[in-house]
């Protein structure tokens, strides 16, 4: 059969919030990216895909003379890219948009950028492609005035981004791009692994021919996280070091015992380990430098805004030149940079870990009824950070009736999370006290929502289940705005209970409610979702209620709790909002 038409009162809710979400993320994503750059010592700005500019610094205005609202969302070849005098440039003859176009890192001198003034501002360049937070390709333009040349041969010729260098040859425009890079790229995940993926892959080769992370859990522990090691263009990880490492000692002169107390960074080679170990953590240290053939490093700690997080270890091999006292100074801006991005992806995976143990305490456990199964799954959103509105319950009334709900509060925030605790608990009163069909307790829930909840707004399914004298079970439902339930049965025919829809909750408008009524033929399945698991970036509603009903009817002849795990593995689209799933199989 095919599926349901969308309505408007399911459709535009989860349209609204998804706009409003997306449109908080960019705001944040934006206001992030502009601290960012303030940290940079030159002008810099960041240009999206098409080439807008999406973010400056206040260096990059003073230098233009333009503000930061002249600039952002206008094309930045049109609007800042010119000849020696002031000529407008076609994009084939300019040579930052074909670097640009390019999409790999370049550097040149004598470009000239547009003042406000009208006049032109003789500059040295170099652009750093990076993946934003949406895995979108974004640009990093930094600039800082030079000398016009004077001669034709002057012109600039785009060049490599420097990987391969000593950290002491890289040019002022190169460190600068690392560091910008280090802070655009590491900064834009909130993931942990993610964040030492990204800044090995910025360190090596540039700086050095290893690079180790060691970082300091929650229990106070010592976690080898990363020995890389970069040889002819590829890194590889040396699993076989990485792992627990002993207690940091509290006395230790030893350079990874100090770093990791977050005392002082510091050069070494192997032959600090060669002496008698005072420590665990000493004759890990011995042995990494024996497997690696690192003869030079520099250990500098990874410190956050509380406590240290651990430690930074870059080595480098007899094909370079061993670290100076001058490198540090470049080493501890990245590992500074570095650290607020580990610190930060810590901290949103603890908050993520306390909104998921806080939801799932506030979902209920679903009781046993005899002659049927009845399973449950909550899946927070793995973006967000709070908890969410959506969920589900089961619960016997009177007269040995069993009700279940599935319903979604407007909002993924503790508020949501509030009001959903609120809806949940007074429709549980109104059932057990309200004889009455799923309609009209719905319909009292409604008129108390504006009056004592906090609930915006909010979508419902609310069914009885009875077994009726002859056998069958049958459910009679009411839906407030909600994705429609799903019934498949034994022999795999899926259809979409589609009566009974009404308006969602919240609307003021507290209209009659229909109630629907079917028989649940024998080993036939019944779910009931949120929307999440319908839902997909580029597909229509429609879309997502067919590719349900196709998996869900494949599936008809699995067990229960087998049937629910692979359904979702097939069905939900990770990464965009939460679900909420309840699923039950007559006998």
């Amino acid at each position: 059969m095919a599926g349901p038409e969308p309505t408007a009162q399911s459709a535009e809710p989860s349209a609204d919030r998804a706009t409003e979400s997306d449109e908080r993320e960019h705001t944040v994503a934006v206001a992030h990216l502009t601290v960012a750059l303030e940290a940079i010592r030159t002008g810099a700005y960041v240009v999206d895909e098409p080439g807008r500019i999406v973010a400056v610094n206040t260096l990059a205005q003073r230098l233009l003379g333009w503000s930061a609202e002249e600039l952002i969302g206008h094309d930045a070849h049109d609007l800042l890219h010119r000849g020696p005098r002031g000529e407008q440039l076609p994009a084939t003859q300019c040579v930052m948009r074909q670097a640009f176009h390019a999409g790999r890192p370049a550097q040149g001198t004598n470009e000239h950028l547009a003042r406000a003034d009208g006049s032109v501002l003789p500059v040295s360049w170099m652009i750093a492609p990076y993946a934003n937070r949406d895995r979108r390709a974004d640009t990093l333009v930094l600039f800082h005035e030079s000398e016009p040349a004077s001669r034709p041969d002057d012109a600039p010729q785009p060049s490599a981004d420097g990987s391969g260098r000593h950290a002491e040859q890289l040019t002022e425009v190169e460190r600068l791009a690392l560091l910008a890079e280090t802070t655009t790229q590491v900064t834009s995940t909130f993931d942990v692994d993610e964040a030492i993926r990204r800044l090995v892959a910025l360190v090596l080769p540039r700086l050095a021919d290893w690079a180790v992370i060691d970082l300091i859990t929650d229990r106070d522990e010592v976690w080898r996280t990363a020995v890389v090691h970069a040889e002819h263009g590829t890194l590889t990880h040396h699993e076989d070091l990485q792992g627990p490492m002993p207690p940091v000692p509290e006395e230790s002169p030893m350079p990874l015992s100090r770093a990791l107390r977050g005392v002082a960074s510091t050069l070494t080679g192997p032959e600090t380990y060669q002496r008698s170990p005072d420590s665990g953590i000493a004759v890990e240290q011995r042995r990494l430098f024996e497997v690696s053939g690192i003869h030079s490093a520099a250990i500098v700690p990874l410190r956050g805004t509380l406590d240290v997080l651990g430690a930074l270890t870059l080595g480098r091999d007899d094909s370079r030149a061993p670290f100076t006292i001058a490198d540090l100074p470049l080493i501890e801006d990245i590992a500074r940079r570095a650290s607020l991005a580990l610190d930060n992806a810590r901290l949103y995976q603890r908050q993520r870990a306390v909104a998921t143990t806080m939801q799932n305490h506030l979902l209920p456990q679903v009781p046993r009824v005899p002659g049927l199964q009845m399973t449950v799954r909550y899946l927070p959103a793995p973006d967000a950070s709070q908890v969410g509105g959506d969920w589900y319950d089961a619960f016997t009334v009177s007269e040995g009736a069993t009700a279940l709900a599935v319903g979604d509060v407007v909002g993924h925030d503790l508020e949501a999370a509030a009001g959903m605790a609120q809806l949940r608990n007074m429709l549980r009163a109104y059932a057990w006290a309200q004889h009455e069909p799923p309609s009209r307790i719905v319909e009292r829930l409604d008129e108390a929502v504006l009056s004592i909840t906090d609930v915006p707004m909010a979508t419902l399914v609310f069914a009885q289940l009875n077994r009726t004298s002859e056998g069958p079970w049958q459910l009679s439902w009411t839906n407030a705005g909600h994705p429609p339930p799903l019934l498949i049965t034994r022999d795999g025919l899926a259809e979409y209970l589609t009566d009974g829809h009404g308006l969602l909750l919240g609307t003021g408008l507290n209209a009659a409610r229909p109630d629907a009524t079917t028989v649940l033929p024998p080993g036939s399945t019944l779910l009931l979702y949120t929307d999440g698991l319908i839902e997909a970036p580029g597909q229509t509603l429609d879309e997502g209620l067919k590719r349900l009903r196709q998996h869900a009817a494949a599936l008809a002849h699995r067990p229960l709790e087998s049937f629910t795990d692979q359904l979702l593995q097939r069905v939900h689209p990770p990464g965009l909002d939460d679900v909420a799933l309840l699923v039950l199989r007559t006998p």
